[in-house]
C-alpha cells in the first residue's frame, strides 16, 4: 500500500448475500473483489482481507507509473 494511504482508516460498501454454503460478499467498487464465509461475521472478516489484498495488487500493477492523488468529499461546517 502507498506510504500516502499506509495507517488511514478507509471505509468500502460491501454486499452480503445468504447462499446455500454460507454468505458471500462482495466490494462492488472493486470488480472481482469477493469473498465467503461461514456465518456473516466472518464474512465481513474475510472480505477485508480480500480488500487490503486488492488494493496491494493494484498498487504493485501500478508501481512506477505517475500517479496524482484528488481529495473527495464535502467539507463539513459546524
Amino acid at each position: 500500500m502507498t506510504a500516502e494511504l499506509a495507517g488511514k482508516l478507509m471505509q468500502y460498501k460491501v454486499r452480503l448475500k445468504k447462499t446455500d454454503e454460507g454468505y458471500a460478499v462482495w466490494c462492488p467498487y472493486l470488480p472481482g473483489c469477493w469473498s465467503q464465509g461461514d456465518t456473516e461475521a466472518e464474512a465481513l472478516e474475510n472480505i477485508k482481507d480480500a480488500i487490503k489484498s486488492y488494493l496491494e495488487v493494484v498498487d504493485e500493477l501500478n508501481k512506477g507509473e505517475e500517479s496524482h492523488y484528488v481529495e473527495v468529499g464535502e467539507p463539513i461546517y459546524a
